[in-house]
């Protein structure tokens, strides 16, 4: 169900109203519990900053208590009677090892767990005035999840980054990850690795058939523009298939992000926290970081996203610009070592092939050193050499092929 599905007590039949009247005692007998448990630790603290804290959040269990006490009995429920220990978990948070530390974030932990419960009654329970209550208890929650927050990192406020000076800094954290690793347009990758694909595919098929035909132009042409057409449709469906399923992933990515900031805000900010402490910020200052971006969710979930990921919308490619450079780039690619049979035949044209194709491959080679790190001659003599092999093994393979058939196709 939905908030749109609410509906009101008149309308609730004996299912419906038993239902909501179980999830209201839980929720009542929580709200119990964490007050009793917080009013607990109140008294025995002796750090008077904590006792205080206690105090106010046992008082804001109490009155959730309360608010759920209300609406069960409006609904017609029967007295509710707590059935948990009178110092709630105290007694088991005292015994922890770690102090009163351990016991702050397990109390820390059983919050971001309250709201997401909660969360989630807003979208199923199917009860107004229920939700109303639920809105409001979610509020306290996430109050509540702060205030042990400060407690276990024992902050205070700090000065505040402005959103732009935030979004600046995490732009400058995200891409320090990328430092030395040069990133090309995705179209242009698409573009450079489909002109070496339809180049060393049809190489290799001119090699050979001009090896099992003795150079003979026409079959060669026949066989190298059927080649160069069945690459180009595969580079291109190729790319749009996989820049789809990169978009696809990160949707789906988004919305994960998207639902965990929904239904627990706080755990969502704890993971992104963590992610920059990892990377070298200091707690203080990835918190303090996270609270920044925080402020717009939606910020917070393409942060979150653009973690989990290592992109964001914006680097993704575009399905159909992708699929066009790549079969485009393939076919042009694929033409190279073809056009010298356009105008030569026999053992000329074999060798005018062979030149082309070669210095075609050490330009796209060197091309290459556009999108990676390696220096453009080293990357231009590989991609030769490479083709180079494949020219001979391919040609050679010819011939044999060209002898058992008879050597005159």
């Amino acid at each position: 169900m939905n908030t749109n599905s609410a509906v009101t007590d008149s309308n609730l039949n004996p299912q419906e109203r038993k239902r909501i009247l179980r999830i209201l005692e839980s929720n009542w007998q929580a709200e119990m519990r964490g007050h009793e448990t917080y009013a607990a630790l109140a008294e025995r603290e002796t750090d008077p900053q904590r006792r205080m804290a206690f105090r106010s959040l046992a008082d804001a269990e109490q009155r959730h208590a309360d608010l759920w006490a209300g609406r069960h009995s409006a609904l017609g429920g029967s007295p509710l009677a707590y059935d948990g220990p009178r110092t709630g978990e105290a007694d088991n948070l005292a015994n922890r090892i770690g102090g009163i530390n351990m016991a702050l974030r397990r109390l820390e932990l059983d919050e971001t767990q309250d709201i997401a419960k909660y969360a989630k009654q807003i979208e199923d329970i199917g009860d107004q005035a229920s939700i109303v209550i639920l809105a409001q208890v979610l509020k306290d929650e996430r109050e509540h999840y702060q205030v042990l927050n400060n407690l276990i990192r024992n902050r205070r406020p700090l000065p505040a980054f402005s959103p732009d000076q935030a979004r600046k800094a995490l732009d400058e954290l995200l891409s320090a990850r990328q430092a030395g690793s040069p990133k090309a347009a995705g179209w242009i990758g698409d573009a450079i690795y489909g002109i070496n694909d339809g180049l060393g595919a049809i190489f290799g098929i001119v090699s050979g058939v001009s090896g099992a035909t003795l150079g003979n132009s026409k079959v060669v042409v026949l066989a190298g523009m059927v080649g160069m057409i069945a690459s180009a449709l595969s580079m291109g469906s190729g790319a749009y298939l996989a820049a789809k399923s990169e978009r696809e992933i990160y949707e789906a990515e988004y919305a994960r992000e998207r639902e965990a900031v929904q239904y627990n805000e706080p755990e969502a900010r704890e993971v992104l926290s963590l992610s920059y402490q990892v990377r070298g910020l200091s707690e203080e200052d990835a918190n303090r970081f996270v609270d920044q971006v925080a402020r717009d969710k939606t910020q917070l979930v393409r942060a979150l996203a653009r973690e989990r990921l290592s992109t964001t919308e914006e680097g993704l490619r575009k399905p159909w610009t992708s699929a066009i450079s790549g079969a485009l780039s393939t076919a042009l690619g694929a033409l190279i070592p073809i056009v010298p049979f356009f105008f030569l035949t026999g053992y000329p044209a074999v060798l005018v092939a062979a030149v082309v194709s070669l210095l075609a491959h050490f330009t796209v080679g060197a091309a290459k050193s556009l999108i990676t790190i390696r220096s453009w001659w080293s990357s231009g003599l590989e991609m030769t050499f490479v083709g180079a092999i494949e020219g001979v093994v391919t040609y050679l393979i010819g011939i044999v092929i060209g002898r058992i058939g008879g050597a005159g196709i």
